[in-house]
């Protein structure tokens, strides 16, 4: 049986830039800042953001509420998990509204100064609002204040609007990955080449 296979692009930005803008959300939404106790919570918004999302087909995890709390959890547990790079936007346009959860970011510092964005996740109904933009340069700003020189994340080559989103914060595509579905495992070239891929939704 063939293997279902994905594209991913590993993306970098420099952080040395010095016109990094600020991160602005529109009126009604606000930043909360990570706390253990916001767990939860994060998880939430990437389960809705991703459940009916290619990133939910391609990475079961984001597909199941349990999935995406042990995620979180296992990011946030890592000993270079990176709380000034992890943040959730809440909507509340009126003070007596119930405050409503609509996005989320997380990070990780790696070796050689680079910041690892995590899954970045806006809930369907708040999308074209320039809330995926204001998380990417909140985490930007956050890995810099950790003292990191550069930002890397990994985005579904299919993902049109996403990598749009990332050249236009000065992401450039620095690898191309082949991973199996489910797993993420990554393949080598000798599996590649012995893959059929015509019937395969995720390839190229």
């Amino acid at each position: 049986m063939a293997k279902d296979t994905y594209k991913r692009l590993r993306m970098v930005a420099d952080l040395r830039m010095q016109n990094l803008p600020a991160a602005a959300l529109p009126e009604g939404y606000h930043w909360q800042s990570w706390r253990p106790m916001l767990t939860e919570r994060h998880a939430q918004v990437k389960w809705h953001s991703f459940r009916n999302d290619l990133d939910g087909r391609v990475f079961g995890c984001l597909s199941r509420p349990e999935g995406c709390l042990s995620l979180v959890r296992e990011i946030a547990a890592q000993r270079t998990f990176c709380a000034n790079a992890t943040w959730l936007v809440v909507y509340q346009p009126e003070p007596n509204w119930p405050p409503v959860d609509v996005g989320t970011i997380q990070g990780i510092l790696r070796s050689g100064g680079c910041g690892a964005v995590q899954n970045v996740g806006v809930v369907p109904e708040h999308r074209g609002a320039g809330l995926g933009r204001a998380l990417m340069l909140k985490a930007m700003a956050g890995f810099r204040l950790d003292g990191m020189s550069a930002t890397s994340l990994e985005v579904t080559a299919r993902n049109i609007p996403a990598v749009k989103l990332y050249e236009s914060l000065g992401f450039t595509v620095r690898q191309t990955l082949y991973r199996v579905a489910e797993t993420g495992e990554a393949l080598s070239k000798s599996d590649m080449d012995q893959l059929e891929h015509r019937d395969d939704p995720f390839w190229p």
